[in-house]
């Protein structure tokens, strides 16, 4: 059956698939419609194939499978569609004259002979020429919004593919599809390539090779950390995932990789007698950071100031002594531009803190602290006392930012007002935040890193604490003496002992270290769902929401989906007094503990302080909040951070968030939790590391929960695997030295 009539309400609509429920005027009667369109705006025509259905809740309604828009054909039915604000600069009136004049010829002056429209009075010709370039606008958007659906491209992707390609977007995609690759964050391969072969494009056409090419190199950068590969790697990587005799293919390989380098959107070179490939954006981080390191570490001239006396008096004041290398921590970050702190948990890293920022304090010097994440700065604010930021919020996010300028409101041109920068958790900033930060600092900026080198590097690209660390070109304090454990508590203890290679004290006997043995995965996982709802709340006084279950993996019995489903039913589960919905596989609920994946720079939020009201905008990968509300008709979901931000999810974004309850101990990087508990499974050794175990152990502040197998436990113990990350950091610090030094004599 088809039916056809004007779009007078939308009553829901889900922007990520396009289902809406609307009411459509048909014969002049409100007909409720569902089905999925790929735009919907109030006012236009629309034809629909389909049948009138009884729904048991929302009675009689038109469950579309197709549709069509058309244009208006009545007098009436055109000044509506003129009117109704999908077209910049008509309004009622204007509508109505123009369509006295024109009659049913309107939309054909409209499109092709736009200059008439001047006749109407009232509208210039500059006028004429707005309104003849916004309805074509609005058609080709409809027209590019129609081609993109038929390849699963969401709604909004397909508007923000528009933004950039504009009226030539189908033509573009036409001819090269893989353009979308490099100029549309979002789009991944896959999707250029499904297009591609759909087109016609041969597998071995240039435009393919170069586009696999980008993909490897951004997953290269993104999945497993580096900021380069070598170049036979990338050749065999791409070759692969193409499907390509790389020998057959080579003179096209070839020239892709010569056209990437060409128009500078990779470089190409030999490093360590191997020639290697990068991504253009990654080697300007990486020579930005080593060029400001070298620059700070020479800018501040280095000092002998004997601090003995000020270490003296903060001893005395506090009840306690300084080891001799504390003491050496403190007196190289005062007397030098650049310093490393590095230690595991107890070593006094936060103590040493407190003293350096006492005594740059007495010297006049504005201090800055600094960590990655809202967990990190709220742990370093509680034990020093000071204030600290995340370094996305000093930086102060760019809601401006389109790709093109930064990223940050402050950089080389506005640089942060301080005298000295603490950055505590270190190992977690990556290259790209790194650079911005050090950006951002001005030329006698004094810098204090403090981090655990023994924890997984970070998630996003780059080595940037090991790398530093190698390049010995800077003072670094290693702390290895333990200072901070009761007698009866063994979380640090046995975390020193991990990182030696020592077999942990599993005999439960302290108060905050536990080991559960279970050897069926079946039984480890429903132990752990025991101990989070029931035995650790009843033995700890703790709410299940403070236990966090920290994985080694994603998949499998005992991984972090699988939990999460399980927990999450058990701690909130459905009700009819919550809303939720559905983004993919996991349904979001109110009450619900949710992480943010990735970092969402636009994504505004508001925090009260007292009777202040702050606004800002950007949320980050890692950051953990609970679902406050869930709007039924809109779908937009509020989060409140444990910081205090709040956040308005579009539908579209919620998929940005996971499940909590349980995550990967790669996302744990940088937080500490009351409760720990962890799966111990068996599993390949390039994942089931010892410092993997170490760095899920030093996430508990009180206690530490281990489920699974004891020789799946000496296993992790025993395995110093680390994965070597392709990264430049290191030799470019070396070489700026020697550029540094030149202009420094």
């Amino acid at each position: 059956m088809q039916i056809e009539g004007t779009l007078e309400e939308i009553i829901f609509r889900n922007d990520d698939n396009g289902y809406t429920v609307g009411i459509l005027s048909y014969n002049t009667t409100p007909v409720t419609i569902v089905g999925k369109l790929i735009s919907a705006n109030i006012g236009e025509n629309l034809s629909l194939e389909g049948e009138f259905v009884n729904n048991k809740k929302f009675g009689y309604q038109f469950a579309f499978s197709s549709y069509e828009v058309v244009l208006p054909k009545t007098l009436a039915g055109i000044e509506k569609y003129l009117s109704s604000g999908l077209i910049r600069g008509i309004g009622p009136v204007t509508a109505k004259a123009i369509v006295n004049m024109f009659k049913e010829d309107t939309f054909e002056i409209i499109e092709m002979a736009p200059d008439r429209l001047s006749e109407v009075r009232g509208i210039s010709k500059n006028k004429a020429f707005e309104i003849a370039t916004k309805f074509s606008e609005l058609k080709n958007i409809q027209n590019t919004v129609m081609f993109l659906q038929q390849y699963n491209i969401t709604v909004n992707m397909a508007l923000k593919i528009f933004q950039i390609y504009g009226a030539k977007t189908i033509d573009i995609i036409k001819r090269n599809p893989y353009k979308l690759v490099e100029d549309v964050e979002g789009i991944g391969f896959l999707t250029a390539d499904k297009i591609a072969q759909s087109i016609g494009i041969p597998k071995n056409s240039e435009f393919r090779v170069r586009a696999g090419m980008v993909h490897c190199l951004n997953n290269a950068t993104e999945k497993n950390g580096n900021t380069y590969l070598p170049k036979k790697m990338l050749l065999s990587a791409t070759a692969d995932i193409l499907n390509l005799d790389e020998i057959e293919n080579e003179e096209i390989f070839t020239a892709a990789l010569d056209s990437l380098t060409l128009d500078k959107s990779c470089m190409c070179f030999w490093h360590d007698k191997d020639e290697i490939v990068m991504l253009t954006k990654y080697f300007r981080y990486e020579y930005s950071i080593a060029q400001k390191l070298c620059l700070l570490n020479n800018a501040v001239e280095e000092g002998k100031l004997d601090v003995s006396r000020e270490i003296a008096y903060f001893e005395q004041r506090n009840g306690m002594t300084f080891h001799e290398e504390q003491k050496r921590a403190i007196e190289q970050a005062v007397n030098h531009g650049i310093s490393i702190i590095t230690g595991g948990p107890g070593t006094g890293k936060t103590t040493i803190v407190k003293c350096i920022i006492e005594i740059l304090k007495q010297n006049k010097e504005e201090v800055l602290l600094l960590a990655p994440t809202g967990r990190a700065a709220k742990r370093l604010s509680d034990s020093t006392g000071e204030e600290a930021k995340t370094i996305h919020r000093a930086l102060e996010v760019n809601g401006e930012y389109a790709g093109g300028g930064s990223r940050f409101v402050h950089g080389e041109n506005n640089p942060l007002k301080v005298g000295a920068v603490i950055v505590d958790e270190v190992s977690m900033v990556d290259v790209m935040l790194m650079s911005c930060l050090l950006k951002a600092l001005p030329r006698d900026a004094r810098v204090v890193l403090v981090g655990d080198k023994d924890q997984l590097p970070s998630v996003g690209a780059g080595n940037v604490l090991g790398d530093i660390l190698k390049s010995e070109l800077f003072p670094v304090t290693m702390l290895t003496k333990i200072y901070r454990q009761s007698d009866d508590s063994l979380i640090i203890s046995n975390a020193h002992m991990i990182n030696n290679g020592v077999m942990p004290v599993i005999d439960n006997a302290s108060k905050d270290f536990f080991f559960e043995q279970k050897s069926d995965l079946n039984d480890i996982h429903k132990t752990i769902i025991d101990m989070v709802t029931k035995r650790i709340p009843s033995f700890a006084n703790v709410e299940p929401m403070q236990i966090q279950v920290l994985a080694p993996l994603k998949a499998g019995v005992c991984g972090i989906d699988n939990l999460n489903r399980t927990l999450q039913e058990i701690i909130n589960p459905p009700s009819q007094r919550k809303m939720e919905i559905n983004v993919g596989f996991t349904t979001f609920r109110e009450g619900d503990k949710v992480m943010q994946m990735s970092n969402d720079y636009n994504l505004v939020w508001h925090k009260r302080n007292g009777f202040i009201e702050e606004e800002g905008e950007g949320v980050f990968n890692g950051d953990i909040g609970q679902i406050e509300s869930i709007d039924f008709q809109t779908g937009e979901t509020t989060v409140l951070f444990e910081d205090g931000r709040r956040c308005l999810y579009p539908r579209t974004d919620v998929g940005e968030l996971s499940l909590a309850y349980a995550i990967t101990i790669h996302k744990s990087q940088g937080s500490e939790f009351d409760v720990v508990v962890i799966p111990i499974i068996a599993g390949t050794s390039l994942i089931l590391t010892r410092n993997l175990i170490y760095t899920a152990v030093t996430r508990a502040k009180k206690m530490v929960v281990l489920v699974g197998e004891k020789k799946n436990l000496k296993r992790m113990v025993s395995n110093a695997y680390t994965v070597k990350r392709f990264t430049l950091l290191t030799s470019l610090l070396q070489e700026q030295q020697k550029v540094v030094s030149d202009l420094f004599k």
